[in-house]
């Protein structure tokens, strides 16, 4: 063999196993690749878990107002829509920014309803008053607190509340601390049930001595246990008092188109007593019953659905 011929062989033998080495290499980079393509894939590729549930869905319709939520007794609420229950307003002011009122309710039926203000009447918030509410008879207010004559149950019974921390909680009152009221069997007074002089009263005040009702075209009056004494005055619908004199509030006087303030003595009263004209609220509303409280100089007047309090005794409003 020649050296030249040797040389080529072994060239052909070194360049088939190259190309054998670089097959295998691609073929491995190909296995590689493929596998971590897969691993790729199997990581991103969507989980089972289970059979997917419903889904789910959102209203934004307002909720009915049988479903609200009732707030315990005692829990102040705002009250935009103003007084719904039926029955007679009561009215009682602790000064000329701070005052209460109710709309009783009926005995057996609908429910009193009790509101605050501080603000002068501009906005009330409902208040609750006590467990197995009923019919607010009476309502008397003052710097101490406020106490409240409530109609319990189908049979009405009177009893007195009194709160010291403006409605958040209650206790039972001592007889005459919420004045007097007027009930299914007469007049709710400090001493008992008493008889009214009237078949319809509108009003009621009762004071350490004395005691007037409001009845239809007069004012009667009487001292402890004594006969009434009537008093002739038209269109009376609420009474207040301050000191030695009873606050009238009147409607249909020829001279105030709205709600006429009158006065008339707490004491000495006898049948030819005169009532003193003292102001004219002429925007308030007079049909209905405006109900009216007195502390000093303030004036409170509830006429149809607006409040209204005069600083100079009812003079001006």
């Amino acid at each position: 063999m020649s050296p030249r011929r040797g040389f080529r062989t072994l060239g052909s033998v070194f360049s088939r196993r190259t190309l054998v080495w670089v097959a295998v290499i691609v073929v491995v980079l190909v296995v590689v690749d493929v596998v971590l393509v897969a691993l790729a894939l199997a990581r991103t590729a969507p989980s089972s878990n289970g059979t997917p549930g419903p889904v789910p869905t959102f209203s934004s319709s307002p909720r009915s107002p049988g479903s609200a939520t009732t707030k315990p007794s005692g829990t102040a609420t705002a009250d935009p829509a103003g007084m719904v229950a039926p029955g007679r307003r009561l009215l009682s002011a602790v000064d000329n920014r701070d005052a209460w009122r109710a709309s009783s309710g009926v005995c057996g039926g609908a429910e009193g309803v009790l509101e605050h203000t501080v603000d002068g009447g501009v906005t009330w918030t409902a208040v609750g008053f006590g467990p197995g509410t009923g019919a607010i008879l009476a309502l008397r207010s003052s710097t101490d607190g406020v106490s409240l004559i409530v109609g319990e149950g189908d049979d009405c019974e009177p009893t007195v509340r009194t709160s010291t921390d403006g409605g958040r909680s209650w206790h039972a009152g001592a007889a005459g601390t919420a004045g007097a009221g007027i009930g299914p069997d007469g007049l709710v007074l400090s001493n008992g049930i008493g008889d009214s002089p009237c078949v319809d009263p509108r009003a009621v005040y009762q004071g350490e001595q004395t005691t007037a009702v409001v009845c239809d075209g007069t004012v009667q009056w009487r001292t402890g246990a004594t006969e009434w004494v009537p008093v002739p005055l038209k269109g009376v619908r609420s009474i207040a008092v301050e000191g030695g004199e009873y606050t009238l509030a009147r409607t249909g006087a020829d001279v105030c188109g709205g709600v006429q303030i009158v006065s008339m003595p707490a004491s000495g009263v006898t049948p030819s007593t005169s009532a003193t004209p003292v102001g004219c609220a002429p925007e308030a509303e007079a049909d209905g019953t405006p109900a009216l409280a007195r502390s000093g100089s303030a004036v409170w007047l509830w006429a149809g659905d607006d409040v209204l309090v005069s600083n100079d005794g009812g003079t001006s409003w």
